[in-house]
């Protein structure tokens, strides 16, 4: 989806200047009316200051929402991926709708107060938002992290995995002060070497006392017993052999705690995910009507520097038509062309890199990805830039 903000000065009447634009514009977008209230304007210099501060209020707010949007499309589980569009709305609204029909919202942006103060409010918002993501984000982070860390114990290879869920008491001999039990992985082609050969590994190894326990793939694991005396010996003459002795000694205790511990962080992970997804949601949702907002701030505040006042312009926001961009800018400049003199002058139409020819008023972009379901990047451009609005 791609929108154009756009102002033009007022004519005869509004409803004079609606019929030209959306006559001129058919079939090459779609038009709305973008209801912007009267804001407290204040000086022309400090309306110049601001214009670049809202420039930059506009970039953070934007880089916030991104941020909140791509997590949010990490974070779902997958049997919830197909909600994302569900909860990436503005006010209940999906985004072109919010976008199409958009209005001010005086409750949260109070016109009463100037336009420095409906900066200051939505620069407090943001704000607030960025820092509240960094530390949900972060604790989630780490709870995935941990859970992955110990998940990938319990299912990766022979060599790597926990061994606890895997083996039984009855397999090792316990409590002995002499004799100890280990777990060995072989290869799958060392399968016979062992088991002719692996109480010759070492001294005092225990004759038949070694077990296949499981086979996975291209590995086994076995235990066999021995002497702890001798159980060094063992490992450097079995690391030769290509046979990988474990570091793992049987506690029923022990694998009953790391049990528990990683259903304590399944459970604990479960219990922050709804909260979590429900504040992106909403935080989305605010991000985004703030930036709108910034928009929306941003059309009015150049729109007076550029037409004076009163501000008795018309605001409107179009929906190009796909292909249809190039059209649609070729008739904008022929309906308002005439407006700005530095373009008209002398200018040629085939050198004009924006809408309005001249390289100061190309369109600004500012890009938003929409990561769907299916993984294909849908860019939804909000061009603040019509009709001689200067970013």
């Amino acid at each position: 989806m791609v929108f154009w903000l756009i102002s033009t000065p007022k004519e005869e009447s509004h409803q004079h200047q609606w019929n030209r634009l959306t006559e001129h514009t058919k079939p090459m977008a779609t038009v709305g009316k973008f209801n912007l209230p009267t804001l407290k304007v204040g000086t022309l210099d400090a309306l110049m200051s601001l214009s670049d501060d809202l420039a930059k209020l506009d970039q953070f707010t934007e880089m916030v929402m991104i941020k909140v949007y791509n997590y949010m499309a990490n974070a779902l589980e997958e049997n919830d991926l197909q909600k994302l569009p569900e909860y990436t709305k503005a006010n209940n609204k999906d985004l072109r709708s919010y976008c199409n029909s958009f209005v001010w919202d005086v409750a949260k942006f109070p016109t009463k107060v100037s336009i420095k103060d409906i900066h200051d409010i939505i620069a407090k918002n943001i704000t607030k938002i960025e820092k509240d993501f960094k530390t949900k984000s972060t604790t989630y982070n780490n709870l995935r992290s941990n859970l992955a860390q110990h998940e990938k114990k319990e299912t990766g290879s022979l060599v790597t995995r926990n061994l606890g869920p895997i083996v039984n008491e009855e397999d090792f001999v316990i409590a002995s002060e002499y004799l100890v039990t280990v777990c060995v992985v072989v290869p799958k082609q060392g399968y016979k070497e062992w088991e002719g050969s692996y109480w010759k590994l070492a001294d005092f190894v225990v004759p038949e006392s070694s077990k296949r326990i499981l086979e996975e793939g291209d590995q086994a694991l076995y235990t066999v017993t021995m002497f702890r005396k001798t159980l060094e010996a063992f490992k450097n003459n079995a690391r030769e052999k290509k046979f990988v002795v474990r570091d793992f000694q049987y506690s029923k205790e022990k694998i009953s705690q790391q049990q528990n511990e990683v259903t304590n962080m399944q459970k604990a992970k479960i219990k922050a995910y709804v909260p979590l997804i429900r504040w992106l949601k909403g935080n989305f949702s605010e991000a985004f009507v703030n930036w709108i907002h910034v928009k929306a701030l941003r059309l009015f505040t150049e729109s007076v520097l550029r037409y004076g006042l009163p501000a008795t312009f018309m605001t409107a926001v179009l929906e190009p038509n796909k292909k249809s961009e190039k059209k649609l800018r070729e008739k904008l400049y022929a309906l308002y062309g005439n407006l700005d003199k530095s373009a008209s002058d002398g200018a040629d139409m085939g050198d004009i890199p924006g809408v309005f020819m001249s390289g100061d008023y190309y369109p600004q972009l500012a890009n938003f990805e929409k990561i769907t379901v299916d993984s294909t990047p849908e860019r939804i451009e909000i061009w603040v830039c019509m009709n001689l609005i200067r970013l």
